[in-house]
């Protein structure tokens, strides 16, 4: 099945610097002085004049020769960023962009191990560290022999190693010393902009290519769209400031494009936060009066589930975007009733394509009608997008037969840095990108999730979404269940080896924990599941009640996780003899 965008074609993508495009095209220039970030922690504001020559400073001090007292950075270095969220952060960014030094943004959240592997894979030669996370880092480059003069402090302090150079003292260099301020570098639509990292659901994480033309593409995207917005849905006070919560991590696509890289595109007030701190949350949102959410769907199932959150004032909200992983309609629905006056924005994107590849219309009436918005899905293609929905053997699946999604256009980025082979299984000829999720769509173009490639099971030759049960164990009516993940696992009378079982791993709500216990949950959620699925979709593979699901920092449940350590108990007990008979067949 062929898709195509039916928004209008984008214009072609000028070969530009992404910076240019942000901060000096007419409408960039027109914009007033606002405040553009505020530090959650500190209070710190940055107004949008400030910003800008703060960023042209630092790409002075970066990009400058270093006879001239800059570090002589260029297109053929590499800058890690292994940073908490921070103001500098922001800045750094725009300073590489401005000069085309690629980066690679680093998990604040990496372990030892994985730094190692950032470090390794992006070849990275030289590297910004926040304060609080430089002792681990500086464990690891001395394992790896990482140069420590090419080790800077992007923010905070360090009494361990006081000589490391920190950005802040770097930019008030160049003001002092006057250093000649370095030009913003020229760009075409492939000159490498940044390494994005892969969740590592399956694996280790890959290092995404994205170019200046994917960022100019994402964000004629979203001028298209917003224009045929306004079109339906004029802003109330088109002279407010919108103000937006900023917790999300920029190491990953959702952060780093919601508050940085489209942030300066328009006026609004980000409210920084280091990262997720529910309390913070909590103050920021009636402190700022917070107009937009941007978050991830076990952060909403978080905030649902706080009494605290749900008896503060929530009248200010005017939109919740939600991205990075599934969400479940139950959380959706709980969400809507909680902030009935917000639109509920939701889409479906990968690194490996920028950003957002589709959305749900947010109103009624977009494209004179034909932009259908139905809750239930994730909605319609972006502008400049086409996509295919193909059977396992490359074969067109049908309208509103389940197939896996491939997807073309210009934020499509370039390929995984330095891995030839990654890049020839994901990358196709033609442009097209195998997502490996499945979907299926509609005539009209309205698109649904059915769940990963990888996560399908095959139960009895037969293919199983974990999403779907997962969907029908939260409708629970009882409200016994507060999140669920579920997985496959193998059982001693599978057919094959690849024939798995339904298992689910639950968190019971306060409810279910107080008033019915494990063993009753357990009946009721289960015959529930019995009298809602077919037979084969069934939890042959059991219930375990669990704290909480383990996921990635960016929401995305880790199954592989649930998996393994199912299997290992499962093998402490059968070298014990402590496991059952198998039970009979479907």
């Amino acid at each position: 099945m062929y898709i195509r965008s039916i928004y209008p074609d984008l214009p072609d993508i000028p070969k530009a610097n992404y910076h240019n495009v942000l901060f000096r095209s007419p409408g960039a220039q027109a914009l007033p002085d606002y405040v553009m970030y505020i530090c959650a922690v500190t209070g710190r504001k940055l107004k949008r004049f400030e910003f800008i020559e703060r960023v042209y400073n630092a790409a002075t001090a970066l990009g400058a020769s270093k006879d001239k007292g800059g570090l002589g950075l260029d297109s053929k270095c590499m800058v890690g960023v292994l940073s908490d969220n921070c103001l500098d952060y922001m800045i750094i960014i725009h300073a590489l962009l401005a000069i085309t030094t690629p980066m690679a943004l680093f998990s604040s959240h990496g372990t030892p191990r994985e730094i190692q592997h950032f470090l390794g894979t992006s070849r990275a030669t030289h590297v910004f560290v926040h304060a609080s996370i430089l002792d681990t880092f500086l464990l690891v480059a001395k394992d790896v022999g990482f140069p420590e003069e090419n080790i800077f402090i992007l923010e905070g302090t360090s009494s361990s190693k006081p000589k490391l150079r920190p950005l802040d003292t770097m930019i008030n260099d160049v003001v002092s010393l006057r250093i000649p301020r370095e030009p913003v570098r020229n760009a075409d639509n492939d000159t490498l902009a940044y390494l994005m990292f892969s969740s590592g659901t399956t694996g280790l994480p890959k290092a995404i290519m994205i170019s200046h033309g994917n960022l100019i593409a994402s964000l004629m995207q979203v001028g298209c769209t917003t224009a045929e917005y306004l079109k339906v849905l004029p802003p109330v006070n088109p002279n407010a400031i919108p103000v937006v919560l900023g917790f999300l991590p920029l190491y990953h696509a959702y952060g780093v494009h919601v508050l940085c890289l489209r942030a300066p595109a328009r006026p609004a007030t980000v409210i920084l936060m280091p990262k997720w701190n529910l309390d913070m949350v909590l103050d920021a949102i009636p402190r700022y009066k917070i107009t937009t959410l941007n978050i991830i769907p076990s952060v909403l199932h978080t905030l649902l589930n706080s009494p605290k959150f749900q008896e503060l004032d929530l009248s200010h909200v005017m939109s919740v975007n939600s991205g990075a992983a599934y969400m479940p309609p139950v959380l959706s629905n709980r969400m809507k009733s909680l902030i009935p006056k917000a639109t509920a924005n939701e889409g479906y994107g990968l690194s490996e394509a920028t950003l957002s590849i589709m959305g749900r219309p947010a109103v009624d009436g977009i494209l004179n009608g034909r932009a259908i918005r139905d809750p239930t899905s994730i909605g319609i293609l972006n502008p400049g997008m086409e996509a295919l929905i193909l059977r396992p053997d490359g074969s067109h699946c049908t309208p509103n037969e389940p197939g896996e999604l491939y997807i073309k256009g210009p934020t499509v980025g370039l390929g995984y840095w330095n891995n030839p082979k990654s890049t020839a299984e994901t990358f196709l000829p033609g442009g097209w990108l195998k997502t490996g999720d499945r979907f299926r769509a509609d005539s009209r173009g309205v698109f649904w999730f059915e769940d990963r490639e990888k996560d399908t099971l095959k139960v009895s030759g037969l293919q199983v979404s974990p999403a779907e049960i997962e969907n029908t164990i939260l409708d629970e009516p009882t409200g016994l269940v507060a999140d669920v993940a579920v997985a496959g696992i193998n059982l001693p009378e599978a057919r094959t080896s690849d024939d798995k079982c339904p298992r689910a791993w639950i968190v019971l709500s306060e409810k279910g924990r107080r008033s019915v216990g494990e063993d009753k949950a357990r009946e009721i959620i289960d015959n529930w599941a019995k009298k809602n699925l077919s037979r084969y979709k069934w939890l042959r593979g059991g219930i375990e009640f669990v704290d909480q699901i383990p996921k990635s920092p960016t929401g995305k449940v880790l199954r592989r996780v649930l998996q393994e350590r199912y299997e290992s108990e499962r093998q402490q007990k059968e070298s014990k003899g402590q496991l059952g008979k198998p039970r009979a067949k479907l």
